[in-house]
């Protein structure tokens, strides 16, 4: 019971982190840091966190690095990391960190449509789990343009007793306006449909390269290049650079160890021993997380409109999962089935016309033997 209970309090943690990450980066950049430099700084940060494990866990079984593997890993790093968070701090920036959160649980829906496009997953509308999965798809983009176009009235939630005076004196230097309110959600939209452009590349490298720890730190040795590169062609001087402010170091550093090195070793043993739908049903809860730390840390308002809008996106991301969850379940019934089926064949040679006519003559499904 303690074991089983052991995966669930890592994810929350690991949520709970995710939800400060968006406190502390918003503070940062409201305290004037660049958000270039933030996302420079977090991939300096998150190579040294990564790298000793990556020595210690896969040095001696790391798989044979090539030319167009490489390449692979370059473009993975270009979307994956600088892309997806360059446009997600600058989001950042011009929305709020519970509008932030809310659009990045876009990822799955945007996934599977990627997937489809370039035949990584078929549409299956006849079944439960692709109609599924195009409904989520459909609620999650309705709730995202409801929360991008749509902010309606305040919620009254009263004010929060929690007196931060560093978010005290913060409050009222973020940027305003229809246009930075604009700016920011569609920076956002962007960031996440590059993360699930990711997604579709990194499932060639983890087939061809199995050393998860070795090709993240690579991505993000590679990333910090192409970040400072970025940060220093907009900002180049010392002053913008520096770390002497606390919240700027503090925010830099608990990205890239924390919600970087930490975290992906956290999510990689979780899924290792749960699988990748248990991690994900946990997304959810970090935008309730940020939403209530936004609203006693940084008196953030909630309105109708972000409230309603992540409602759906939550209920979208849920109803993909779902789907998604009833295909794996399908499909390895269907290799069970086979694999049994096999094996009576084996002990009855009579029965071989049988099976033939039971697998799927296109080759699709994968015989267990």
């Amino acid at each position: 019971m303690a074991a089983g209970l052991v995966p669930f309090f890592l994810m929350v943690l690991v949520q709970l982190a995710y939800a400060g990450m968006n406190i502390t980066s918003k503070l940062a950049i409201q305290s004037g840091m660049n958000p270039l430099i933030l996302v420079a700084y977090r991939q300096l940060f998150a190579t040294v966190a990564i790298a000793p494990f990556a020595y210690w866990l896969e040095w001696n079984t790391l798989p044979r690095m090539t030319k167009p593997l490489m390449l692979r890993i370059l473009i993975s790093s270009v979307t994956g990391v600088t892309g997806n968070q360059i446009l997600f701090f600058v989001g950042l920036k011009y929305s709020t960190a519970t509008i932030a959160c809310a659009l990045t649980n876009l990822l799955p829906a945007f996934t599977f449509v990627l997937a489809f496009i370039f035949r990584q997953e078929k549409l299956k509308i006849r079944k439960r789990a692709g109609l599924a999965k195009v409904f989520g798809t459909t609620l999650c983009v309705s709730g995202a343009l409801l929360l991008s176009f749509y902010h309606g009235k305040t919620i009254g939630l009263g004010k929060s007793s929690i007196h931060w005076r560093y978010a005290e004196e913060m409050e009222g230097t973020s940027s305003s306006g229809k246009a930075s309110m604009l700016i920011g959600p569609l920076a956002l939209i962007g960031s996440t449909l590059i993360w699930a452009a990711w997604f579709i590349i990194q499932t060639d490298i983890s087939k061809k390269f199995p050393a998860p720890y070795t090709s993240t730190g690579l991505m993000c040795f590679l990333a910090s290049f192409q970040c400072v590169v970025i940060a220093l062609c907009f900002d180049h001087s010392a002053s913008a650079w520096s770390l002497h402010n606390p919240m700027r170091l503090s925010s830099a550093l608990y990205a890239g160890i924390i919600c970087t090195g930490l975290a992906y070793c956290l999510m990689s043993w979780t899924i290792e021993r749960k699988g990748p739908l248990y991690v994900s049903v946990f997304t959810p809860l970090q935008l309730v997380l940020t939403a209530i730390l936004s609203w006693a840390l940084l008196r953030e308002k909630l309105y109708v409109g972000t409230a309603i809008g992540s409602l759906l996106i939550v209920l979208g991301l849920y109803s993909v999962l779902w789907g998604k969850s009833e295909e794996v379940n399908e499909k390895d019934g269907t290799e069970v089935t086979v694999k049994e089926a096999t094996k009576d064949n084996e002990k009855d040679p009579k029965n071989d016309m049988e099976l033939q006519s039971y697998v799927p003559s296109k080759g699709n499904h994968r015989v267990i033997t």
